[in-house]
């Protein structure tokens, strides 16, 4: 009787094992129609999240995302209208931008809103500050804010494109680049500064200058990207400024990085409409890879393949390396909507898309993808992290960008999803906790195997090594006693040899675990206990 007892319960983890997802977390439903979110985590507290929605949502967690309260944001005096961005600063202050919508004035997104909160999200700055108005104008208006901080002195940047009036189709110099910083914790702005030349229309596509986003390098350089035409109706790509003065002067001739075929407008079908604007992040780690620029967004590869692309540039932008694809799939299946962000403790990249690599009846099943780069975007692997596919109709705005945010290996994506007519938001627990991870290889193994962790039981740092004989791509995930995943230690390709690492379980409590190593066609399982 015991036996079979024990084999059912192994039969049961099994199950699990072959199932499990990374966590996902409702952050928000259709009652409130979110879409467009945006996220940031507190580095000097990763329990601490804010995040944002369109229109008013505002959203923050005390214990890393598990657990979500909204609040309906109010500007009294400007408005709020949608495009959030949240930034969070060293002091652990965070940041809510958006566009107005002021009453009584019919002039609809006039200027940009900062909003400022001290406790984490619970309360938040009213009306708070503006930039980018012009008052001698009824017709211009500001869209889509990019936002970065420089830790070394907490000045915020703001990139975002001026339109001389939205929606109307011209071929003049009617829409730009503009830049403006805040040095006082955004309750004052600089006067707006211009950094395109080539300019757009105003019909908000493919002829728009459109997408802009900062970064911040070493030594307070100031990095800024956007989308837009090189010929107009005929050439589209990616244009790069920078500015080595604290945002003061500017490139006098923007740099053309790279071609983006088919432009940043296109259509996925299922959606009412979609884009391929880009993220920029610099790396300001303590690693290798320190003051790399990366540019992820997300363009064409022929008719309804459009494909997740990355470029970088290690000389301060100066020269580019070729455009590299970063979802693994093989085919012409839709990956769209990327977003991306550098962990700055590790230096690793994280990048979220939709992907429709496993859509066999092609019915537009969507799934959320994360891919992440350790080796400053030379490589990447990608894996799933939602726990089911979802079909969106295209009478539903869906929005357009996703996030994501990292720090000290705690990684919380954010996306929409449409199931039919019904909105939510939702982000997934990815806890990457491994400190370091080594070859010890003397011999080459002769065979696959995962060895028992040492100390065990431990609190709260364990030793996990394992052997492979035959290169190949190798996971290595933690399971909780009901054969959910909570961790992903390894999940990455694996020259032959043994390797071992370390795995961190602060943030979980005392119980029994499982982790689960698989390689080629090697799978073995092997029980740890935490005790605190």
């Amino acid at each position: 009787m015991k036996t079979i007892l024990l084999l059912i319960l192994f039969l049961i983890i099994s199950v699990n094992f072959s199932f499990a997802q990374y966590n996902n977390v409702q952050i928000d439903g259709n009652t409130h129609t979110p879409e467009e979110p945006s996220i940031c985590i507190n580095p000097k507290n990763t329990n601490y999240l804010v995040a944002g929605s369109n229109i008013t949502n505002a959203y923050y967690t005390t214990n890393g995302g598990l657990n979500w309260i909204w609040q309906d944001l109010v500007s009294s005096t400007y408005g709020v209208w949608g495009d959030p961005i949240i930034a969070c600063d060293t002091t652990g202050a965070f940041y809510f931008f958006h566009l107005s919508n002021p009453s009584g004035t019919g002039h609809w997104i006039d200027r940009m809103v900062c909003q400022k909160t001290t406790n984490n999200g619970v309360n938040w700055s009213n009306p708070g500050s503006y930039f980018g108005y012009n008052p001698n104008s009824t017709t211009e208006a500001e869209d889509k804010p990019g936002v970065t901080i420089d830790p070394t002195n907490n000045y915020i940047y703001v990139t975002w494109t001026e339109f001389d009036n939205y929606g109307v189709l011209t071929q003049s110099d009617s829409s730009r680049i503009y830049f403006s910083k805040s040095t006082d914790g955004g309750i004052t702005w600089s006067a707006v500064k211009r950094l395109d030349r080539l300019g757009g229309d105003c019909w908000d596509s493919d002829n728009t200058v459109e997408g802009a986003v900062p970064c911040v390098g070493p030594n307070h350089v100031i990095y800024d990207l956007w989308c837009g035409p090189k010929v107009r109706n005929s050439q589209y790509g990616i244009f790069f400024n920078k500015s080595t003065d604290l945002g003061n002067t500017w490139l006098s001739q923007p740099i053309y990085v790279c071609d983006q075929p088919g432009g940043w407008d296109y259509m996925i079908a299922g959606l009412q409409r979609c884009n391929g604007l880009l993220a920029s992040a610099c790396d300001l780690s303590n690693g290798p890879y320190r003051g790399n620029i990366y540019v992820n967004w997300t363009d064409s590869a022929g008719p309804n393949n459009h494909d997740v692309k990355f470029i970088k540039s290690t000389n301060g932008g100066t020269n580019w390396s070729t455009v590299k694809k970063v979802n693994t799939d093989v085919g012409t299946k839709e990956q769209f909507l990327s977003w991306m962000t550098v962990d700055q403790y590790t230096g690793y990249i994280w990048i979220v898309f939709y992907d429709r690599r496993n859509d066999a009846s092609n019915n537009n099943s969507t799934d959320v993808y994360l891919a992440r780069s350790t080796n400053g975007g030379d490589t990447f692997i990608d894996f799933k992290i939602s726990t089911s596919s979802f079909i969106p109709v295209s009478g539903i705005f869906f929005g357009d960008y996703n996030s994501i945010t990292a720090y000290h290996n705690k990684v919380r994506p954010i996306w929409t999803r449409l199931q039919g007519s019904q909105l939510s938001v939702l982000t997934a627990i990815v806890d990457s906790l491994v400190t370091s991870e080594n070859s010890i290889t003397e011999t080459l193994p002769v065979d696959y195997k995962l060895e028992q962790n040492y100390p065990n039981p431990f609190n709260p740092k364990t030793n996990i090594s394992y052997s492979v004989k035959e290169k190949g791509f190798v996971t290595l995930k933690v399971y909780n006693s009901l054969g959910k995943e909570v961790a992903t230690l390894v999940s990455e390709n694996r020259e032959s040899g043994k390797y071992e690492l370390q795995w961190d379980a602060s943030n979980y409590s005392s119980g029994v675990y499982f982790y689960k190593m698989t390689v080629n066609n090697y799978s073995e399982t092997k029980k740890m206990m935490v005790i605190k």
